[in-house]
């Protein structure tokens, strides 16, 4: 792809949109802006504008559309696939400053929001006023905008599902600059395709959401977590189809291992409650009583116990919780300082075949003579592995870790998974999309995407193009 390269001129047009101190050039821009989370190449924008309305989007997308200029979307920054890297240069568009709690609608139960919103700000919003937003992605400081973008679940998506469940309508400045609205307050809708759910996922490669109506849920008004030591991971995992079949509905049922556990504690200098177990399930329940709750849970720990579990310890006050959660969420910062370097498989497979992946996986450490740290939803069948560096050199370390990726993913293809359950494609993974849908899916991916933007102006070199 061949693109304009940023003059003078356009610097001044960009200056013409927004105010001369939201553009920046050269030496103006952080090196945060080359590079996101964890994907390993640095490519910085030939020029950064930050964006305060949806105007200013459409203005911009307007004219880099007219003059071939590439666009880069951006929020926080806090992906782990390149998804929001800058790869062609061209103009990189911050939709922080748009972050805005723009309306709650507690008669539709909707909340309208700017797509530079964190996370962590809508679920305290809303839960302060005894409303419910389910998607819970690991990473709290990431933007609503970005979530939508990679269809974001979390840890809840085993029983409230991922974030497209819950967008009720996008508005979406086009790779033209036209202003659009998908979808609406209405909670059904048999009205043509739907637009709104193909750009939820699309990695900012369709459109570039500047607004969004968020589908609530009354508040659960107690919740409590169960963690279940087992003697080892493969008798943990294998529980989770025998307590999916019991038809009981945990908010959450997440899997770690004794190593992850160890690092958390050193990164956070914080001990975790327990860490005495060489694996363990941490289960979580919500409802509107301790007694509705205790019903499930109880039932639950039976048949952990039954399968070996050596214990099963409730937290059920906030500090025993509070404790529990925030170790599970520091495990991702907690592998990476634990090495110079790595890369994450965020893979999903059904959830009756998890076991059988993780064993395949724990003989690729050997193998390959590799560190492989992983932790995951064992209750929707999404895997976090993370391939590490350690003291390999780089060229060392790309090889192995283009065989051992090669490897995780045809095993997934081979048990009906997918290559992504949350973190999407961007362009780190982008080889082994292709291996999993073939000519034929890529081929499809790349006419919706021209449908959308004819010139490949848009985040380009991310997912299909």
């Amino acid at each position: 792809m061949t693109y304009k390269t940023i003059t003078p001129e356009d610097i001044n047009m960009l200056k013409s949109i927004v105010s001369d101190d939201r553009v920046l050039y050269e030496g103006a821009i952080s090196e945060d802006y080359s590079h996101d989370e964890l994907s390993g190449e640095e490519h910085f924008p030939e020029v950064l504008v930050k964006a305060n309305s949806t105007e200013e989007v459409s203005q911009i997308m307007t004219y880099a559309f007219e003059n071939n200029i590439p666009v880069t979307p951006r929020g926080q920054g806090t992906g782990l696939v390149g998804g929001s890297v800058a790869l062609f240069g061209g103009i990189m568009i911050d939709l922080n400053n748009m972050n805005q709690i723009l309306e709650l609608d507690e008669e539709n139960l909707t909340l309208t929001v700017q797509p530079g919103v964190m996370l962590m700000e809508i679920s305290k919003y809303v839960e302060e006023r005894d409303l419910f937003y389910p998607p819970d992605p690991g990473e709290k400081s990431a933007s609503i905008g970005g979530n939508i973008n990679t269809n974001a679940g979390g840890m809840r998506a085993v029983k409230y599902g991922v974030t497209r469940d819950y967008v009720r309508s996008l508005e979406v400045v086009l790779p033209n600059g036209e202003v659009m609205e998908f979808g609406g307050k209405v909670v059904k809708n048999s009205s043509g395709y739907s637009v709104k759910d193909l750009i939820v996922g699309s990695e900012g490669t369709l459109g570039i959401v500047t607004k969004a109506v968020l589908r609530l849920l009354p508040l659960p008004k107690t919740a409590i977590s169960l963690l279940i030591p087992f003697p080892d991971l493969f008798a943990a995992i294998e529980t989770v189809p025998r307590i999916i079949k019991s038809k009981a509905i945990p908010t959450a049922i997440e899997f770690m291992e004794r190593d992850v556990i160890l690092a958390s504690e050193e990164f956070l200098g914080m001990q975790f409650p327990d860490s005495s177990a060489d694996a363990y399930l941490l289960l979580n329940f919500d409802g509107n009583s301790k007694e509705e709750i205790e019903n499930i849970y109880e039932n639950v720990a039976r048949i952990c116990l039954d399968a070996g579990a050596e214990d099963v310890l409730i937290a059920d006050t906030q500090e025993r919780k509070e404790a529990i959660w925030k170790a599970r969420g520091a495990f991702l910062e907690a592998i990476k300082a634990s090495t110079t370097d790595m890369d994450e498989c965020d893979v999903v497979v059904p959830r009756n075949k998890i076991a059988e992946f993780v064993k395949f996986a724990d003989t690729l450490k050997e193998e390959f003579d590799v560190r492989i740290m992983g932790f995951g939803h064992a209750g929707d069948g999404n895997l976090h592995l993370y391939v590490l560096k350690d003291a390999m050199d780089k060229t060392a370390f790309t090889e192995k870790l283009s065989a051992v990726f090669d490897r995780m993913y045809t095993k997934a293809r081979e048990l009906g998974g997918a290559v992504s359950g949350e973190h999407g494609i961007g362009y780190a993974k982008k080889p082994f999309l292709a291996e999993s849908l073939g000519d034929s899916g890529m081929n499809l991916l790349a006419a919706i995407k021209l449908a959308f933007d004819p010139k490949r102006i848009l985040n380009p070199g991310k997912v299909c193009a």
